[in-house]
């Protein structure tokens, strides 16, 4: 298989009425994705059972909402979530731009991810 490259900032846009999710790699056991949330926008809270989240902010500043813990993130900063509910937030001026790395887990034993 090739490798696939896609541009974060070519995939990006932004519309008043909801939050963009744009998809840029899907497979079995992964999927990324990258938000662009105008000011005031937020994600719904949602949880990926038994999968590990990473959120990763690319531009601007965004909010994570952990149950009742909210962090704010700025550009360049990443967050691990684990397998939590999570939701994102712009509250400020900016718009934000994020990327979500979800990672199923595989069904093979560490032993055989390792090279011969």
């Amino acid at each position: 298989m090739p490798i696939e490259v896609k541009s974060f900032l070519a995939a990006r846009r932004f519309a008043a009425e909801k939050m963009q999710k744009l998809n840029l790699f899907e497979t079995a056991r992964l999927f990324c994705d990258v938000y662009c949330l105008e000011p005031g926008q937020a994600q719904k809270i949602h949880a990926h059972d038994g999968s590990d989240k990473v959120y990763a902010v690319l531009e601007g500043a965004v909010e994570a909402q952990i149950g009742e813990e909210r962090r704010v993130g700025a550009e360049d900063g990443a967050r691990y979530i684990g397998d939590e509910e999570v939701r994102v937030v712009v509250g400020g001026p900016h718009q934000g731009q994020v990327r979500r790395l979800v990672q199923e887990r595989p069904n093979v034993a560490a032993e055989d991810l390792t090279d011969a």
